[in-house]
């Protein structure tokens, strides 16, 4: 891929995007009305209506591919096709987590649903939950259960505890690396 393909991907990707939100709310409004959902599930708190997603999931999908298309022209053309397919794999990994955690919630499954969202964190062990590809898939796909604004706000916590998780254990390993196996001095 090349600058110019990764460019009409953000935008045909987007429009998709775009398509299937207002798709969805115009089917919403058209038979039961939009729905809005409250923060914690709890009337007391603001009502946050899902046409927020008509503008919120756009915008978030440019500015996210944006990112992730600067991440991979950081990359010689030959190694921008493998990073492309692994960015490509953790966007279906993280949309399948998501789909799964949003069909347990709604389904009564809370035993599943309440490890499902801690476990993210032993994942940011191993892995950069907090890289755009997971974090863009993971609101895309629960946004057709709660709307865009709840996952935005879930998914930016995800990002920042992701890192901070990663980025300690990341440094605790390679600090314990070291103490274990000193570099000889020179």
């Amino acid at each position: 891929m090349n600058k110019q393909q990764l460019s009409q991907t953000r935008l045909y990707f987007t429009a998709f995007t775009t398509l299937i939100v207002w798709a969805m709310l115009v089917w919403q409004f058209t038979h039961q009305g939009v729905p809005s959902h409250y923060l914690l599930q709890d009337p007391s708190l603001p009502e946050l209506s899902n046409w927020w997603g008509a503008l919120l999931l756009p915008v978030l999908s440019w500015v996210m591919l944006g990112r992730i298309q600067q991440r991979l022209l950081k990359h010689s053309p030959e190694e921008i096709n493998l990073q492309s397919k692994k960015v490509l794999i953790s966007f279906v990994i993280a949309s399948i987590y998501g789909v799964t955690l949003s069909f347990c919630f709604i389904n009564g499954y809370e035993a599943i649903s309440s490890v499902m969202f801690p476990a993210i964190l032993f994942f940011a062990i191993f892995f950069r939950l907090y890289r755009a590809e997971f974090i863009l898939a993971f609101i895309l796909s629960m946004s057709f259960t709660f709307g865009a604004i709840l996952p935005t706000i879930f998914g930016t916590l995800i990002a920042i505890s992701s890192f901070i998780v990663f980025t300690v254990v990341q440094f605790v390993w390679s600090r314990g690396k070291n103490i274990i196996s000193p570099k000889p001095i020179s």
